[in-house]
């Protein structure tokens, strides 16, 4: 029988199946800034969103080119609930996925989980880290295509668009999830 993984079960499996500490920690990086949202969004479902965001890359690190095709076969096999499938494969829509985000929940794993990494890498270059970065320094990194090439401003915009909101605000909840 299937069943939704624990935040604390999704992390074990995702440290199974990787080992570098980038992975790992980005893993709790999007479980944690998708628990803070659903506080504020889904309330009853706080450990299921951070369960998702940490069971987003679980077959990122071993098998890169077959992103979210790999993630299915292995949850599958783990007889994880084919909602937590849908919602880890459906945040590489369009770009390694055919499974398209449809509840607000996977959308914004979509819109976050690149967010995370330009935030990251902001914080990273300022002396003071997270402290006193507001979502204006966000959008001037994000403005600057060369400053974490890696993060897709596409994929950022397109996961804004389906939430309804600005990138800016997009930055700032993200920002805030990051920083609770």
């Amino acid at each position: 029988m299937s069943y939704i993984p624990t935040p604390e079960q999704a992390l074990e499996l995702v440290k199974r199946y990787n080992s570098e500490p980038f992975h790992i920690q980005h893993a709790e990086t999007v479980g944690k800034v998708m628990g803070e949202i659903a506080k504020s969004r889904d309330p009853e479902n706080v450990d299921y969103w951070r369960a998702v965001g940490i069971l987003h890359d679980i077959d990122f690190e071993q098998w890169p080119e077959q992103h979210c095709v790999k993630a299915d076969e292995l949850l599958h096999e783990l007889d994880i609930d084919e909602s937590v499938i849908h919602a880890v494969c459906s945040h590489g829509w369009g770009i390694c996925s055919d499974v398209e985000p449809t509840r607000e929940m996977e959308k914004i794993l979509f819109a976050c989980d690149e967010f995370t990494g330009l935030i990251w890498a902001a914080a990273k270059m300022r002396p003071t880290g997270y402290e006193g970065m507001d979502s204006k320094s966000v959008m001037k990194k994000f403005k600057d295509k060369k400053f974490a090439a890696g993060c897709s401003r596409d994929i950022i915009t397109k996961g804004a668009e389906m939430l309804g909101m600005e990138v800016k605000d997009l930055a700032q909840l993200t920002l805030d999830a990051m920083t609770a």
